[in-house]
């Protein structure tokens, strides 16, 4: 017996994964029908109230009436009614949703949003309702909307992983971030790389007060580790803490070194309680060379670097990642848990967020 499942061990995990890719594209299908019949019930309702002047009571009978025949299907309840007729509302028409000061007809969107008003997204229907409706009623912004839509069909995000990136202000941070991915990173990895790192990470979860040691902030985050992991991205795994290098008879310690599954790649983090210097990426570049030809594996891409610092100025950091040769990102820490206005004003024009956002479907490495 034992032969025989060696000898066709290959055919049958091709019949297993055949199998899983339908049952997958099954689910997609069933996904997509849903998503479509609640887009229909969603605009029966509103055509019904505005047509024929109907108040609110109807959409409560239409709940007890469909629950009741068909009793072993879920989301049917009154509030689910409701949230499908805004669901058919907000991305039937672009003119009840704000998109920052911008005028509608001024802003150049990606295609997917172009279509709004002419038949149900494309897009919608490749995550969940549940996820749909989260992003919906967080997020007004279409370009916002549709960037969490893409990233959670692309990188998997549970819901609760997609609130938690909402609340804590993927969309800006990841628009803001600075790197030099552009020019030291493959093309297969930029987009995955430059989403790796944000331009600000929130650290209300490590309890210290506002002057402190980098030891203190290490242990901190060491102490907090699962907390820090989930700001980073959730992609991130522990490697170690003041990870040794030996170089010549000398020893040398990296703050942090991270492993990123989807890069599949080290990641050295240097923690700076002040404001950025350039001579930190020099630092940082060292380190990336060191760990690429002693601590790297042969079917790993290379390290990349993330300096993590109090404050930056932002032109002093560009000079420096135009002269750095290893892929090298560089973010603030704070301590509070709203975006500062003051970065809104470094996020990029909408037409730049479109082409973004644009490129994330475009070039699907996932």
């Amino acid at each position: 017996m034992d032969k025989e499942l060696t000898l066709y061990s290959s055919f049958i995990k091709e019949i297993k994964e055949l199998i899983y890719r339908r049952q997958y594209e099954a689910m997609k299908r069933v996904n997509a029908e849903l998503i479509q019949l609640y887009w229909d019930i969603g605009k029966e309702i509103h055509r019904q109230q505005r047509e024929k002047g109907w108040g609110k009571s109807v959409v409560e009978i239409l709940s007890k009436e469909l629950q009741k025949e068909f009793p072993g299907i879920r989301g049917f309840s009154a509030s689910n009614l409701w949230r499908m007729q805004n669901f058919y509302l907000e991305y039937s028409t672009t003119s009840s949703i704000p998109l920052s000061t911008i005028e509608n007809e001024k802003l150049k969107l990606a295609p997917s949003v172009r279509e709004i008003g002419k038949k149900l997204p494309p897009l919608v229907v490749e995550i969940s309702w549940t996820k749909n409706i989260v992003i919906i009623e967080k997020c007004s912004n279409l370009l916002e909307r549709e960037f969490y839509i893409k990233m959670t069909k692309r990188y998997g995000w549970t819901k609760d992983v997609l609130i938690n990136n909402i609340e804590n202000k993927a969309f800006e941070k990841y628009l803001a971030n600075q790197t030099n991915f552009d020019e030291t990173v493959p093309e297969k990895y930029k987009l995955q790389a430059k989403f790796a790192v944000k331009d600000d990470y929130n650290f209300d979860f490590i309890e210290m007060g506002l002057e402190h040691s980098e030891a203190e902030l290490e242990v901190g985050i060491i102490k907090n580790i699962r907390a820090f992991l989930l700001e980073m991205g959730g992609d991130f795994s522990f490697i170690g803490n003041q990870y040794h290098l030996d170089v010549a008879g000398e020893d040398y310690f990296v703050d942090l070194l991270l492993y990123h599954r989807r890069l599949r790649c080290l990641i050295a983090v240097e923690l700076k309680i002040g404001e950025f210097k350039p001579e930190y990426a020099g630092k940082v570049q060292f380190y990336l060379n060191v760990l690429d030809d002693t601590v790297r594996l042969p079917d790993e891409n290379p390290s990349i670097g993330i300096i993590i610092c109090k404050s930056k100025n932002r032109t002093i950091v560009e000079y420096t990642l135009k002269t750095a040769n290893r892929p090298i990102g560089v973010a603030t820490y704070s301590y509070y848990e709203s975006l500062p206005e003051e970065m809104r004003s470094l996020l990029p024009s909408p037409d730049e967020i479109a082409a973004i956002i644009h490129e994330i479907g475009e070039n699907d490495t996932a």
